[in-house]
């Protein structure tokens, strides 16, 4: 575990390859949807504080390639979601995340990666509590031709749609529910 007291270290030079590694052919499906808490710890050990070191630089330094974008997006989008579970934390960089996407569609990265790959460079707009980049999502995940991952992005749209927020994420914000808000979350709408 990085000890939050500790300057954030600066990545290698390889940073974006090794996340990719670690992410695409070391890890999959299994362990990043239902992994757990030893990947959530293999996930803080390895990219926590690369996240923080990196967290300050502009959208600009990560769109240089659809593979630096795509290691970005995991960075910002996916490692604090595994890192600081439960925690506003796990939120604080999705703005970061979700530029960056935006940037590589523009630049039509995402033509150049696989389903999978494109899924992850896809899912910062399924993670944003705005309405219009809930409508980009569901466009997007629906080119990918998989049923189950379209469902998921329709489910979170119609939470925003609903809500205007993600009510999961209320307890970590410090946000007080609002009603039916529980409830939804209760059915199914805990990711």
């Amino acid at each position: 575990m990085i000890d939050d007291e500790s300057d954030p270290f600066p990545p290698p030079e390889n940073w974006a390859d090794r996340i990719l590694h670690f992410w695409f052919v070391e890890h999959g499906m299994a362990d990043w949807f239902r992994g757990g808490s030893k990947f959530d710890a293999k996930v803080t050990e390895g990219f926590a504080g690369w996240r923080d070191a990196l967290r300050e630089q502009p959208v600009s330094a990560f769109v240089e390639s659809s593979k630096t974008a795509l290691a970005a997006i995991i960075l910002f989008d996916q490692v604090p979601r595994n890192a600081y579970r439960s925690d506003a934390e796990a939120f604080a960089t999705d703005h970061l995340a979700l530029a960056i996407a935006k940037a590589a569609v523009e630049h039509g990265f995402d033509r150049a990666l696989s389903k999978d790959e494109r899924l992850f460079l896809y899912l910062p707009y399924e993670h944003s509590e705005n309405r219009e980049d809930q409508r980009e999502s569901v466009r997007l995940i629906s080119q990918l031709g998989d049923g189950d991952l379209l469902q998921y992005a329709l489910d979170h749209q119609a939470m925003i749609e609903r809500f205007g927020r993600f009510p999961h994420r209320n307890k970590a914000l410090g946000r007080a529910d609002r009603a039916g808000e529980a409830e939804a979350v209760a059915a199914g709408g805990g990711w």
